[in-house]
């Protein structure tokens, strides 16, 4: 991950994907960060809100790089960066 990633997650976000979900469900979120490495299954849902409003969807090489990135022990299938007020 690039020093600019690993800058935006110093941002105030949300760690997983029923976290992530409930932050595009209440226009909480800026953008999405889904792990590659996870399965689509888990994150269609979260892909498909994210579609229906215009959310940017990027990806993160694995769960364990995207974990490490905000700084947790484990992995993060997902991640949303939520928007400054």
């Amino acid at each position: 991950m690039s020093q600019a990633v690993s800058i935006r997650f110093e941002a105030k976000k949300t760690i997983g994907i029923k976290q992530s979900l409930k932050a595009v469900q209440k226009d909480l979120a800026a953008e999405i960060w889904i792990a590659a490495d996870v399965d689509p299954q888990l994150v269609e849902e979260l892909r498909t809100l994210c579609a229906t409003k215009a959310l940017p969807v990027l990806t993160a090489a694995s769960k364990k790089e995207l974990g490490r990135a905000c700084r947790i022990r484990t992995g993060a299938a997902a991640v949303a960066i939520l928007k400054t007020v």
